[in-house]
């Protein structure tokens, strides 16, 4: 079977590479892009060091700093409208994955038109909208350099998987010096959510040899890590560790999928407001612990690539000792269960038949080597608040 590998067209990954959109975008015959970012980033300077270092090149660009986290429908159309009061020719997505999956949105919108629920799955938008250049400013998500965008429609509390090479960035500038200054709930969840992208990405059933080498690397540079950015965030080989590690987790799942976990947690995230990192991490000892028994080669050998099982145990035994590091890795970081965060038990229940059908929806759980019916995700939804 011959597997369909997309990536961006220029990488730059290293210390200062964020400061090179100007000569990236003279590479790509580009000139007058629209930065997407947020608040904060404005607040904290970076968003016009960014444009400084762009006309430094030569380039004008203007800033939308309106996005949202968990971004939606009206912060999109709000983004396109400010897109289109100027003839802008790109869109640098510049933040979290909140930043780059709406300046992903707002590219396409901008050229195509339409609404985002025109856009998500099972539909898969691979002609181009603006060309997009990726910025990431946390260890997580692996946005810049992924064929999908996430938008939740407010009135329905819908996270859309909007899938498709359209939202594939041109390029992406993979500065780990961007992260240092990131809390450590934020380091922790962003970390927890690009090891999770490596683990479903190999265990996944559209699985193939190139996203398998990604998401074993992916692995072997976060397992190690995480812990020691969560201590010191001024460790700087394990941050740059672990931002290589999220974009090679990003570029594993992009070319294989996602599964149960991110199935679940979409929902979550949507009807609740909790983090999408933190969502899967809520989710992932569970899930893993469920779905191993359909492919305990696979998840064993995720526990060999993140170092706690080595060649000499049994596969059984690797597997054993993968949940429990998870499990571990969640008390080790202080995620909290949905109790904890403050979630209603009696709204979760209630909500489980929908959060159940949403997950169903967005495809995710059919690439799980384990699939379950409705009455299996609601069984697990009620092990993961107990």
């Amino acid at each position: 079977m011959t597997a369909s590998i997309a990536l961006p067209r220029i990488l730059r990954i290293g210390g200062g590479a964020s400061r090179l959109a100007g000569e990236v975008l003279g590479q790509l015959g580009l000139s007058r892009p629209l930065i997407v970012t947020d608040q904060f980033l404005v607040g904290q300077g970076w968003a016009d060091r960014l444009r400084d270092d762009l006309a430094t090149a030569g380039i004008s660009a203007r800033i939308f700093a309106d996005t949202v986290p968990d971004p939606t429908v009206a912060s999109i159309d709000a983004g396109v409208a400010f897109l289109r009061e100027a003839d802008h020719d790109c869109v640098i997505g510049f933040g979290g994955g909140s930043p780059l999956d709406s300046a992903k949105a707002i590219a396409l919108l901008g050229k195509h038109g339409g609404t985002m629920a025109g856009y998500k799955a099972p539909h898969v938008q691979d002609e181009p909208g603006l060309p997009i250049i990726a910025i990431p400013t946390t260890a997580g998500t692996g946005s810049e350099a992924t064929r999908f965008t996430i938008i939740t429609d407010e009135t329905t509390d819908e996270k859309m998987l909007c899938p498709g090479l359209a939202y594939l960035p041109v390029a992406a500038l993979v500065d780990y010096e961007l992260t240092l200054t990131k809390p450590r709930r934020l380091t922790a969840d962003t970390g927890i959510d690009s090891l999770t992208h490596a683990i479903e990405a190999y265990v996944s059933r559209r699985a193939n040899p190139f996203s398998d080498g990604m998401a074993l690397l992916a692995m072997q540079a976060i397992a190690p890590n995480l812990r020691r950015v969560c201590a010191d965030p001024n460790d700087l080989p394990a941050r740059e560790a672990m931002m290589l590690g999220a974009t090679q987790a990003g570029i594993a799942f992009s070319n294989a999928s996602v599964a149960l976990v991110h199935g679940m947690s979409r929902p979550i995230g949507a009807h609740f407001h909790v983090p999408h990192g933190l969502s899967n991490a809520m989710l992932l000892p569970t899930i893993t612990a469920w779905s191993a028994p359909a492919a305990v080669v696979r998840y064993a050998t995720c526990a060999r690539a993140m170092g706690v099982a080595d060649d000499r145990e049994g596969d059984q035994s690797a597997v054993a000792r993968l949940v429990d590091e998870l499990a571990q890795l969640n008390m080790d970081l202080d995620v909290p269960g949905p109790a904890a965060w403050g979630i209603d038990a009696d709204r979760w229940a209630g909500l489980v038949p929908l959060m159940c059908e949403q997950a169903l929806a967005s495809g995710s759980p059919a690439n799980n080597p384990r699939v379950p019916d409705a009455s299996e995700m609601a069984d697990l939804y009620a092990r993961v608040w107990g």
